[in-house]
């Protein structure tokens, strides 16, 4: 569909129908109801309120709307992208430090904290190291390798001096950032804003010039907050050029993401705001009507279960029309800082905020930057090492924050505790005598994400199935064996991915053939084997891979983690009967002291020093360096 789409009268009637009846929307249907007006309108926002009052009724909140009491700390306004509409970044002419310092990021804290805020945002630049070199003299001076490292000090500073609860906002994050920054954080957040490449791509366009706003980069982001557990806030942006099929691109990109992982808490449903001084001063602000039928289509294509939030700041005083719309948060509100996103359009006072809500016939009521249904569950959405100071802001029985928050500043530290064996330590040996207490972990139905999005993603997958007689051989797949033939090793990445789609029969049975050549020529005919034992150190992990069999939670009954002395006799008992090597890994347990990796290597080769050691998984190695706080490259040389 173009821009120019309208959508006639009786399609409306029947996607509000639809609606109506609880009916899931196609892709269509809902950019059909983004043109709904007037009556039409009316009847849209109906259809989204009762979806929203569905949700607060199952989760125990009729009629109750949040928000979060908050104190904004805009840690660096640096930044190597350059969005078109964006006032928040800006150049090391006109700001007096690259960075905020700690201390000025701890006063403003404190202030806050004196004012009952429970959440301290921080917002930033993405990377600004990459594009400038003011950042990367501030870090190396202050002791930092990259932005990052800054954003987890400063997050370990907040928990310990104040108590108030990071929610961070730096940007595009990789895996191993967030399990950087898990262990110091309640929630974090970053916005998709759109799926709409061409508005990064295309010159011109909102994102042009912005390398971390490619729509794909992004999503990856999404996906890696939903594998690493992390509580995560997302939303879209609208009115920044999109077609509205872009915009409903973006909302069914953000549900699949919410359902296969379980982890988007929120989604944010922002409107555009023209700023002075912008390449984009020029466009015209998103009006009420549109913000508000957007908001009812996120409401009904998310379902009653997603938290939605419209920024109080930025709907002119529209706030019984986006709560008719289905939101159900006003997000952070902060009675201390003002938006530095949005510095030309200030905060409601929370009292007006509240009296606008019941207004509208709702109860405002104030939560933390973790949702409540997160708090709830505890891990593995919350690390170890910050459950305590969540546990102290949050009401034991609704998961909100406690009346009257007064946030008191708490020890951060890493597991002191020394491998201590618990649990089914036999299971090595019992599992072929008496098989596991159960045939899945506990939490087996929510961990790995929504089973009927998989099937339909698994039956989407093309098939690796010969046609008929199994003989034919794809052009692509020919040309892809010729290039491995003349030069195995420097294969391109679409040749690598063509071989590895290769389908039963003849496709099979060629590559296999190559294969087989290449290792006649490189190895010759010689078969090599090594006498070696597995020692799974634990198999408490609740990093919730998908394929996994293996995982228990602590609280499972056959989860078991071993004592050193327990890994150290297994390393004896191997090197006794003519064993060469252990091959170690285990699963991801919050629990194990940042040094249990070198402590394990070290104990094996204390107890069988002629014993090679083959350890540790990638996650394992990753998992190690970012509770160690050190580089990949010098945990690895620790640990050799």
């Amino acid at each position: 569909m173009t821009e120019g789409f309208v959508p006639s009268e009786s399609a409306v009637r029947r996607a509000l129908r639809r609606a109506r009846d609880g009916v899931a929307l196609d892709r269509t249907e809902a950019e059909t109801l983004l043109h709904a007006r007037g009556e039409q309108m009316d009847r849209l926002l109906e259809a989204a309120s009762r979806v929203r009052d569905a949700g607060l009724e199952s989760i125990g909140r009729p009629g109750v709307v949040t928000h979060s009491r908050s104190v904004f700390v805009p840690l660096t306004k640096l930044c190597r992208d350059r969005c078109h509409y964006c006032t928040f970044a800006t150049v090391p002419g006109r700001v007096p430090a690259a960075f905020m310092s700690p201390d000025e990021v701890l006063d403003v804290v404190r202030r806050g904290a004196e004012l009952g805020c429970t959440e301290v945002l921080f917002t930033l630049g993405d990377r600004p190291e990459a594009r400038w070199t003011a950042a990367q003299e501030w870090l190396e001076e202050a002791g930092y390798p990259d932005t990052l490292s800054y954003v987890r000090a400063m997050s370990i500073k907040v928990l310990e001096e104040t108590g108030v609860l990071p929610h961070l906002n730096p940007g595009v994050l990789s895996w191993t950032d967030f399990q950087r920054l898990k262990p110091v954080s309640a929630s974090m957040g970053m916005m998709l804003e759109t799926t709409a490449t061409r508005l990064w791509s295309a010159k011109g366009g909102a994102h042009y010039g912005s390398p971390d706003k490619e729509p794909a980069v992004r999503l990856r982001v999404l996906e890696d907050a939903g594998r690493s557990n992390v509580p995560f806030t997302t939303g879209i942006l609208i009115g920044i050029g999109e077609t509205l099929e872009e915009r409903v691109d973006s909302l069914f990109a953000i549900r699949k993401v919410a359902r296969q992982y379980g982890g988007i808490q929120e989604v944010i449903v922002q409107n555009f705001r023209a700023k002075p001084d912008t390449a984009m001063a020029g466009m015209a602000d998103v009006e009420a009507q549109e913000l508000a039928a957007t908001v009812a289509v996120a409401r009904l294509v998310l379902g009653p279960k997603m938290r939605i939030q419209a920024p109080p700041n930025l709907i002119g005083g529209e706030y019984e029309l986006l709560l008719r719309a289905g939101i159900d948060d006003w997000g952070g509100v902060s009675p201390l800082t003002i938006d530095h996103v949005n510095p030309e359009r200030p905060w409601p006072q929370l009292d007006e905020l509240a009296a606008r809500t019941e207004a509208a016939g709702f109860r405002l009521a104030e939560r933390l930057p973790i949702y409540p249904e997160y708090v709830r569950r505890g891990e593995p959405w919350l690390d170890p090492r910050v459950t305590g100071h969540v546990a102290a802001l949050a009401d034991p029985d609704t998961g909100l924050a406690v009346p009257d928050p007064r946030p008191v500043g708490r020890p951060w530290q890493e597991p002191e505790v020394a491998l201590v064996g618990s649990g089914r330590t036999d299971l090595h040996a019992s599992i072929d005598t008496e098989g596991r207490t159960a045939d899945r972990r506990d939490d087996f139905d929510s961990v790995y994400g929504d089973w009927e999005e998989l099937r339909a993603q698994v039956a989407a997958m093309p098939s690796r199935v010969a046609g008929p007689g199994g003989s034919g051989v794809r052009p692509e797949f020919a040309t892809a064996l010729r290039h491995a033939e003349s030069d195995p090793s420097g294969l391109s990445d679409e040749d690598s991915l063509t071989l590895l789609s290769a389908s039963a029969g003849a496709e099979i049975d060629a590559l296999a053939a190559l294969a087989d050549a290449v290792r006649a020529d490189v190895v010759g005919d010689e078969v090599t084997y090594v006498v070696t034992r597995n020692i799974n150190f634990t198999n408490v992990c609740y990093t919730g891979c998908r394929f996994c069999a293996f995982a228990q939670r602590r609280t499972d009954s056959d989860a078991y983690t071993l004592s050193l002395d327990q890994v150290g006799r297994r390393a004896e008992e191997a090197w006794a009967v003519g064993a060469t090597e252990v091959c170690m890994q285990g699963g991801i347990h919050p629990d194990l002291p940042g040094t249990a990796y070198f402590d394990i290597a070290a104990e094996v080769k204390r107890r069988a020093p002629g014993l090679h050691v083959h350890a540790f998984s990638p996650m394992e190695v990753v998992n190690g360096a970012s509770r160690t706080n050190l580089s990949i490259r010098d945990w690895l040389t620790a640990a050799r």
